[in-house]
């Protein structure tokens, strides 16, 4: 079967009589979000439609029936499901009226065409064929049979031969062919098949002078409409390699989005383009410096604090608590025990420098019995997890707001009170 959107690919609006309206649900994610949302609305059925159902790797258009939104179109056999978000339906015989979003059309088609060309480019120019490819909301890839990373200057070379192609405005047509004489086009291609309960005539998608491939999907008439072409990188996944690229409106989006970051940058870095990577390594430069001063001023800290203890007045304290807000450093811990005197029961922790809750390392050290008691019990109240032996403890927390309570139950245990010292 094929339907109108395949016959045209750039009418926007059809008319068309209904066939079927079952009521349906959807679990569909909107652009941009991670998670699905249910849909209440109706499978509908038409004579024929505008609105291409997914397929070929090409996702499906969106659109309106009859002022309805159309989250969903897919192909069962010779028929176009579309779901159409809403709580009224349509009766089986009326003809309604379908519009097309043209923007995502316009931008599948210039993908999809773009993939055709940079397959055939690829085959042409170094005998790699593509198995298979993922048109994406940002950017496209192809996977290449190979298992040899591709460098930078053989992309340029794909990249440069297409745009010239698109320069010279090679003709895009679509030929109906059937399947059962489809040899007789000695440069059509069809890497995946045919469906298993397709039927009828099969389409093949040939540009001037370069290609034919059998595909099921809406493509431009011209390759001047893809207006050009950027290969992004290329990435060895396994025993393949992934070309990523963009085309057409994709390409003005991303340098826009490119220019914006550079005068970003500009601003943050107080320098231009040119000095960007010198500016940021001097900063990566000054960073360690910094990290190793103050690695080295809290270990300093750790031990004077540990001197504090030792030069008190006998006898110590029974429990000693200690939280630092100065990032999450355990040698700053480490360091403190390895000066601290013993026989005291010490609870520890460092957190992040936030105002929030924080999450930090927690490490108790005394008599097996405390340690015991409390290690479990004071993850339980920091959202914590961690383990301890004998006379030691340590974990992870997710809450440090809860230290006060945990200093109580320490004061509450070891002197009586039902406020803590502190210390």
């Amino acid at each position: 079967m094929v339907f109108k959107c395949q016959e045209d690919s750039f009418l926007r609006q059809f008319a068309s009589k209904v066939v079927s309206c079952e009521p349906a649900t959807l679990e569909w994610t909107p652009l941009g979000e991670t998670s699905a949302i249910k849909l209440q609305g109706f499978n509908v059925i038409c004579e024929d439609t505008i609105l291409f159902p997914e397929g070929g790797g090409q996702p499906c258009d969106y659109g309106e029936i009859n002022g309805q939104s159309v989250r969903s179109v897919v192909r069962k056999g010779t028929e176009a499901v579309h779901f159409v978000e809403g709580y009224s339906g349509f009766e089986e015989g009326i003809v309604v009226k379908q519009s097309l979003d043209w923007s995502r059309r316009l931008d599948h088609m210039q993908q999809h065409s773009g993939q055709h060309l940079i397959t055939a480019l690829f085959d042409r120019e170094f005998k790699y064929d593509t198995v298979s490819w993922w048109l994406g909301s940002d950017s496209s890839y192809i996977e290449l049979d190979t298992s040899h990373l591709i460098s930078r200057e053989s992309l340029d070379t794909i990249e440069r031969k297409a745009n010239e192609l698109i320069r010279e405005g090679r003709e895009v047509t679509v030929l109906l062919v059937d399947p059962e004489i489809a040899v007789e086009f000695q440069d059509a291609r069809a890497p995946r098949g045919l469906p298993k309960d397709h039927i009828g005539l099969a389409r093949v998608v040939r540009i001037e002078g370069i290609e034919s491939n059998m595909c099921c999907g809406t493509h431009v008439s011209n390759l001047s409409q893809l207006q050009c072409v950027k290969l992004l990188y290329a990435e060895k996944v396994k025993s393949s390699v992934y070309v990523h690229f963009v085309i057409g409106e994709r390409v003005l989006r991303k340098l826009g989005e490119i220019f914006q970051r550079e005068q970003q940058m500009n601003l943050a870095l107080k320098g231009g383009p040119t000095q960007h990577l010198d500016l940021i390594q001097k900063l990566q430069t000054n960073l360690k410096s910094s990290a190793k001063a103050f690695q080295k001023l809290l270990k300093d800290v750790a031990i004077s604090e540990a001197e504090k203890i030792e030069n008190t007045p006998h006898p110590y304290p029974k429990y000693y608590c200690l939280h630092r807000k100065d990032g999450i450093e355990p040698d700053f811990i480490n360091t403190f025990l390895r000066n601290a005197p013993e026989n005291i029961f010490y609870f520890l922790t460092v957190s992040e420098n936030t105002t929030n809750n924080g999450k930090g390392l927690m490490v108790l050290r005394g008599e097996k019995e405390d340690v015991q008691k409390f290690g479990p019990l004071f993850l339980e109240l920091l959202q914590g997890k961690g383990n301890g032996r004998e006379t030691n403890f340590q974990g992870k927390f997710n809450n440090g707001s809860k230290i006060p309570e945990c200093n109580a139950l320490l004061e509450k245990h070891f002197n009586g009170n039902k406020d803590p010292k502190r210390v």
